[in-house]
């Protein structure tokens, strides 16, 4: 069997083009090169990762993979592309989170940029790439956090003398990238024009002496700043956006980059998993192997099928991001999906694997302690989780009840410019969004048992919502209604994974695996549902209705478990 993982020993892209493959395979020489103890070390006393940013410049790494066509000057490498950006991004958070957050705060910085009509903007962004710079986004205040409404950057009108149109006054607060930024991408509001009329979106430069460096929030590799801008002097060739569109461009840009969160989270997931099989598979306890007790191959079985599911749902997530216009946006639904189903999944993983090797996953020595503390970030960037299960409750009434013909999307890797990111348009409308038939993707598989039986629970579901649905009270009960966001969330993680499936031949047994714990979560939150203190007699009725059993099958598990045996060695990281 072709492994499913991704093995820096074996990793070669046939699906991306020449120069792709060649980047990518040198981000990976680079950090083998390096080798584990100085990555490990590096992370361990807080080095910036100056070296890594040499490299970026040397390769124009971020330049080629961060860079639309419309201001790559003719270069045919250079262009926006969300299939081998999350081929990258998983590459990065596979040899460390820090590595990982300079690319992902970058991504944030451009797309205020790249969504402007500021061309001359632009041009400059696509300049400082080229040159190895990095950007920066500068929205959350540490009073208001993301809520963009509250802002406390203040513009004053300057009057236009020399050249500068406003004076910038105000703090910002978890800032990645901060530090070194050559533009800042800095949301704040006029003094002179209220409400959502006077919000400007401009760029900043961290080297300005008005701008005010203040502190890493994190004792980290990672520069998470707070900064300070003084009277800034604010250009109109600064300025990005104002008005709406600089309140759009904010959620907009969070659309684009919250989706590396996911293949952020599988790289450290996958990275964990190598290291805690060889571990585990060569440790000798009480005369035998580790991996002979029961309950160690029931964690690596569900770490396994887990993160296969991850990586299922993500690459096919891309397919729909790529897809996307304003006619189609179905991506609006998969995106949160990714940052919050994916994340937490993520860290499911890691904590199966933690509770095999145990003491071993905080040693200095190992990936893994650094794990540990990172994977639980992920799914608290770009939102919080709940903030991003929120959103996808929006689109269930469609999703669910009202499929549309809409056109079938096939995979996406071919090497285009992906335009629409800059171009998504209003920001409003989620409960409008339409989508094709989720039961099509269950019923193509119809024949792997688990599939059956958490079908079975996907449309009873829908009997929930059509004969005991929330009432007003409970709708107003975020706490009620997050149990509902993650049942949905189930279902539409289950459809893109089969549609993955379906699309990439993926093994039968592997699949029922996957629908495994599929069945046991969404037991798990019927449950909770159950519990809930507001949840009415019909609801409870139903919840204790809706759990089922996996269908056991030995020797399925058997067939997967050795699946996860052959990675007993696959890959450690050169010393």
């Amino acid at each position: 069997m072709t492994a499913l993982l991704f093995n820096p020993n074996t990793y070669d892209p046939q699906e991306f083009d020449p120069e792709t493959r060649r980047l990518l395979r040198a981000t990976i020489d680079w950090f083998e090169s390096r080798g584990k103890q100085q990555v490990l070390q590096d992370d361990l006393e807080a080095v910036w990762a100056a070296d890594f940013l040499d490299f970026v410049r040397e390769e124009k790494l971020f330049a080629t993979f961060q860079t639309p066509a419309a201001f790559a000057d003719g270069d045919g490498e250079r262009r926006w592309d969300a299939a081998r950006n999350a081929a990258l991004s998983e590459i990065l958070g596979f040899y460390g989170l820090p590595y990982w957050y300079a690319w992902q705060v970058t991504v944030l910085g451009l797309g205020p940029i790249w969504m402007s009509d500021n061309a001359d903007a632009g041009r400059r962004a696509a300049a400082q790439l080229v040159d190895g710079g990095v950007m920066a986004f500068g929205l959350s205040e540490r009073t208001h956090g993301a809520d963009v409404y509250s802002t406390d950057m203040l513009l004053a009108p300057a009057g236009g003398e020399d050249g500068v149109a406003f004076r910038a006054t105000g703090e910002k607060y978890y800032i990645g990238n901060g530090n070194v930024a050559g533009m800042v991408s800095v949301f704040g509001r006029r003094t002179d024009v209220g409400g959502a009329d006077g919000y400007v979106f401009f760029v900043a430069d961290s080297s300005h002496p008005n701008y005010h460096l203040i502190d890493n929030v994190l004792r980290s590799q990672m520069y998470v700043s707070t900064f300070r801008l003084e009277d800034y002097p604010v250009r109109d060739e600064d300025v990005l956006h104002t008005g709406v569109a600089a309140f759009e461009a904010a959620l907009n840009t969070v659309n684009v980059g919250k989706f590396n969160l996911c293949t952020g989270s599988i790289g450290i997931a996958e990275h964990s998993f190598f290291e805690a099989i060889t571990h585990a598979h060569n440790r000798i306890l009480y005369g035998k192997p580790v991996t002979d007790f029961a309950h160690v191959r029931a964690n690596f079985v569900d770490a396994y099928a887990r993160t296969i599911a991850m990586k299922l749902f993500s690459a096919r997530a891309v397919d729909y991001f790529r897809s996307a216009s304003r006619d189609d946006r179905r991506y609006l639904l998969f995106n949160p999906m990714t940052k919050s189903k994916v994340t937490t999944e993520g860290e499911k993983v890691v904590g199966l694997l933690h509770d095999v090797i145990a003491a071993k996953g905080y040693e200095k020595s190992t990936y893994f302690q650094e794990a540990v503390r990172y994977i639980g970030m992920l799914p608290k960037l770009e939102g919080t989780v709940h903030v991003n299960v929120g959103l996808v409750l929006k689109f269930m009434p469609n999703h669910l009840f009202a499929p549309a013909d809409l056109p079938e999307v096939g995979t996406r890797r071919d090497a285009a410019d992906d335009v629409f990111f800059w171009n998504q348009g209003p920001t409003r409308g989620a409960a409008k969004v339409r989508f094709h038939d989720w039961t099509s993707a269950y019923q193509r598989f119809s024949d792997v048992p688990n599939v059956a039986r958490f079908f079975e629970q996907a449309r009873a579901l829908t009997v929930l919502l059509t004969t005991a649905p929330p009432a007003e009270e409970q709708r107003e009960d975020l706490d009620f209604m997050l149990v509902i966001g993650h049942l949905f969330s189930l279902v539409v993680y289950g459809q893109l994974i089969l549609e993955q499936a379906d699309l990439t031949d993926v093994d039968r047994d592997l699949v029922d695996q996957i629908f495994d714990f599929q069945i046991r979560d969404f037991s798990g939150h019927a449950v909770a549902l159950h519990g809930k203190a507001s949840s009415t007699p019909a609801q409870q009725q139903w919840a204790l209705g809706a759990i089922r059993k996996p269908v056991v099958d030995t020797a399925r598990f058997d067939r997967i478990w050795d699946q996860v045996a052959a990675y007993d060695g696959a890959y450690e990281m050169r010393p």
